[in-house]
């Protein structure tokens, strides 16, 4: 469990932006191999759902591309290696100019990629490659605004001042500055691809829940604005672990606790949004339970 924003670092339903040095940007682990078979099974076999691009963002997504292919081998030799016109990632080499540039990118690292573009005074989603949505769909959220894309997200409604202060930092981003946030989720399925909504009513009934068959899952998203094209560019990485393995940690009954007042502090609508409704009860006492 390399990410627990649940320990009070990152409060769910907050921006909660922090500053991240550029060397910490990408976050490659033993995993990777792992990662991109899922991404190119997903792109063989639904390539229309992870992967969609207005015309116009080629410039932004080779800039991207561009961007990692520095990057990776400078911060990771022991991992990447430039040969040529390719990227040799582990035992695979990768070409990087025989895909959409935003499909190469995608291919070389873990993370899920998104392109944001100012279009009329909106930063709207021009181009993504997402292979591991938690609870969305990229259909959906495609070719929209901010306030669009986060309108079922309680408090970031249009109009509201999360809302307002998403796009003033958006518009105020420097090129040369990179940022990062968490999100956390908790579900009963441990895939990484995930598009179904997960959201339910206020009236959920309570469940009944399985340490070994409920895990958490941690969002990490990084955001920096490219200099040339002045995009902007999510990177989205899925931690996903079960929440046994919280057992294993020497700051379990720490952790646990700040966990159980994460979902204490939720309101209905923020749990609703969350799928938790219905899995709190039974969540909080796993989690005491592992606490001692």
């Amino acid at each position: 469990m390399k990410h627990t924003p649940y320990d009070g670092s990152s409060k769910p339903f907050t921006i909660g932006l922090v500053q991240l040095e550029p060397e910490q940007w990408i976050e490659p682990d033993d995993a990777l191999d792992y990662y991109l078979q899922e991404k190119a099974r997903l792109l063989e076999g639904q390539r229309d759902a992870v992967f969609v691009a207005e015309d116009g963002t080629e410039a932004a997504q080779a800039e991207l591309l561009n961007s990692l292919a520095e990057y990776l081998p400078r911060c990771y030799p022991h991992i990447y290696r430039r040969d040529g016109n390719a990227m040799v990632v582990g035992k695979r080499r990768v070409p990087l100019s025989r895909d959409a540039a935003l499909v190469t990118a995608g291919s070389l690292v873990q993370d899920d990629l998104a392109i944001m573009e100012c279009k009329e005074g909106d930063w709207r989603l021009t181009a993504a490659y997402i292979a591991f949505p938690s609870s969305w769909s990229l259909a959906e959220k495609f070719g929209r605004a901010m306030h669009e894309i986060h309108a079922p997200v309680p408090g970031f409604e249009a109009g509201t001042r999360n809302a307002e202060l998403i796009v003033r930092m958006f518009d105020k981003l420097p090129p040369g500055r990179l940022v990062e946030r968490f999100n956390w989720a908790v579900n009963v399925d441990g895939a990484l691809h995930l598009p179904k909504s997960k959201s339910e009513g206020i009236g959920a009934e309570a469940v009944t829940l399985a340490e070994d068959g409920t895990f958490i899952r941690v969002e990490r998203q990084t955001l920096r604005k490219l200099p040339q094209t002045g995009a902007i560019v999510f990177t989205i990485r899925i931690y996903s672990d079960p929440l046994s393995a919280l057992r294993r940690r020497p700051d379990a009954a720490a952790l646990t606790r700040s966990f159980i007042g994460q979902l204490s502090e939720l309101t209905l609508p923020q749990a609703a949004y969350k799928g938790l409704v219905s899995k709190r009860e039974a969540l909080i006492a796993a989690l005491l339970e592992i606490a001692g």
